[in-house]
């Protein structure tokens, strides 16, 4: 057994394409708009806050002034934009900008409950029914400290017997098929730790995020959540900022919108 603590990488953001996106705006009549981003952020715009945007002013053909005779006041500050849009729930256009995540070192317990935030996610999980536990990572919450001695031995008796059935079993002799491997291996499984640590990719947008972030932070949340989370929201304060502006992180940890359910 080794210890553990989760950790969170960011594995991928939106990307545009900003030609086509110049394409659409001359047939719709909408470039300024898309120049004065540029400007703005020296031809690098920041990719997710300009996607949302984009689908945010296209319902409304709010481009620029006199594209749409019903709008009469065209928002052309981008924070200020986002600010009304998160205070008008109009959180559909949330859905355009999606991020993926590795969480490294996370429970079996965590991700039996991330995976429950099924809409607007993707998860794809490290499978025990063909990885081989030989080497298991676990992590000791806090709440079991008192007792880490008896918890290690247990996790270790646990691990012995993953790797001694193994060899009993005789899943690595010459000729095994595979099909067979994955039989044992799938079968070991139900004598592992429910709190072995393993690997999940998540992709979620931005509705999704703000919501999970909420709900997962909160006082009353699972602790690993709470961890696992809070690094996700740190992650998305950097990466999209004026989308998660509401945002602030109370004493408790939790990280509590403004404008919930948007």
């Amino acid at each position: 057994m080794h210890p553990t603590s989760p950790t969170v990488h960011l594995i991928a953001r939106p990307s545009l394409d900003l030609e086509g996106m110049r394409s659409y705006l001359a047939d719709v009549g909408g470039e300024s708009w898309l120049d004065s981003r540029l400007e703005e952020t020296s031809g690098a715009p920041n990719p997710g806050q300009l996607l949302v945007e984009f689908g945010g002013r296209a319902c409304y053909r709010s481009w620029e002034p006199g594209l749409n005779p019903n709008v009469t006041r065209i928002r052309t500050d981008q924070r200020e934009y986002f600010l009304n849009l998160l205070r008008s729930a109009h959180g559909s256009v949330l859905e355009h900008a999606s991020y993926s995540f590795a969480l490294r070192d996370v429970s079996r317990v965590a991700t039996h409950e991330i995976v429950r935030h099924r809409a607007g996610s993707a998860f794809s999980q490290e499978s025990l029914r063909y990885v081989r536990l030989a080497d298991i990572g676990f992590r000791v919450p806090p709440a079991l400290e008192p007792v880490r001695d008896q918890v290690v031995s247990i996790v270790e008796q646990l691990e012995e017997f993953q790797v001694s059935a193994a060899q009993t079993l005789g899943v690595d002799d010459d000729g095994v098929p595979f099909h067979v491997k994955k039989e044992v291996t799938s079968a070991l499984r139900r004598l592992a730790p429910i709190g072995l640590s393993t690997d999940i990719i998540w992709t979620a947008n931005i509705r999704t995020l703000r919501h999970v972030i909420e709900m997962r932070t909160a006082e009353g949340a699972e602790e690993e959540l709470r961890l696992i989370f809070d690094q996700v929201a740190r992650v998305m304060l950097d990466e999209a900022p004026d989308l998660f502006q509401d945002f602030t992180r109370s004493d408790d940890g939790s990280w509590l919108p403004e404008y919930r359910k948007v």
